[in-house]
């Protein structure tokens, strides 16, 4: 009996899952979008970094501690990229997943393809994740580079503490944040996958998650509306400067990791009852 008959005789024949990983991270990856998303990332620290150099004073908040303290500019690149720039890249990357295969009309084929709608969705969620490794990893690694160079203090980091750590601690506590922004974004990213399973259109992706992100902001900001804070995604994203203090204080660092362990697992849950549910 033939391969073919074989897979006649037993049911549709499903590609092995680390192929779909491969296909999807490589299509992701090299996406020209993605890589422009990245570059402009990159040149973050870099713009920040020249900036407090070219300038006579450095600033104010975070920034002054940037100033000959070079391990301090990847967390504040960090820390002013989550704003919205990361955000926009991971949502964008989620706009493309779903959405964007739907305008394009693959996406029918994909849910016809004998893959698993559930399978589909983790490879998909996969590529989303990728893009925002990517993404903290660009803005960390050059911020790191950035700030040993132009700004010095490759000694060591000087904390917010006011104390000095080593070289070895100061990058683990880098390494800290990217690790920490990257559940942010996953849980943007589970987010706007919920919302690109619901829509043809990748620009309401970006509108919804986006706008959902800037007005969650704005509302953490309000003193009336403490109440409301526990539940909002961005309510924690201050907490990345935590890992600048010394003792390293890791309360807010993980309840807003929680906050956005629930976002994440919600998102997920939305995003795989519409495409279970979603006719091909």
């Amino acid at each position: 009996m033939t391969a073919a008959a074989t897979d006649v005789a037993g049911g549709p024949h499903r590609a092995p899952l680390t192929r779909l990983l491969r296909n999807e991270l490589r299509w992701v990856l090299r996406r020209p979008r993605t890589q422009v998303a990245l570059g402009l990332l990159a040149l973050v620290p870099v713009v920040i970094g020249a900036g407090i150099v070219l300038a006579d004073s450095p600033g104010g908040g975070l920034l002054t501690q940037v100033a000959g303290n070079g391990l301090v500019l990847p967390v504040a690149a960090l820390s002013i990229s989550l704003a919205l720039l990361l955000p926009l890249t991971v949502t964008m990357a989620a706009a493309d997943a779903l959405a964007g295969e739907s305008s394009h009309g693959t996406l029918r084929g994909l849910l016809l393809a004998p893959v698993g709608r559930g399978r589909l969705l983790g490879v998909k969620a996969v590529g989303v994740l990728a893009v925002a490794v990517a993404a903290a990893v660009a803005v960390a690694l050059v911020g790191v580079l950035t700030g040993l160079v132009l700004v010095g203090g490759s000694d060591g980091l000087l904390t917010l503490s006011g104390t000095e750590v080593g070289a070895g601690s100061g990058l683990l506590r880098v390494g800290l944040a990217a690790a920490w922004t990257v559940g942010q974004l996953a849980a943007i990213g589970a987010v706007a996958l919920a919302v690109s399973s619901a829509t043809d259109h990748p620009l309401v992706v970006l509108a919804a998650t986006l706008g959902a992100v800037i007005v969650f902001g704005v509302l953490s900001a309000l003193p009336a509306l403490e109440w409301m804070q526990p539940l909002l995604l961005t309510t924690g994203w201050s907490a990345i400067v935590d890992v600048l203090r010394d003792p390293l204080p890791y309360g807010e660092l993980l309840s807003s990791s929680y906050r956005a362990a629930c976002y994440l697992l919600i998102g997920l849950a939305l995003a795989l009852a519409r495409i279970t549910t979603r006719e091909a």
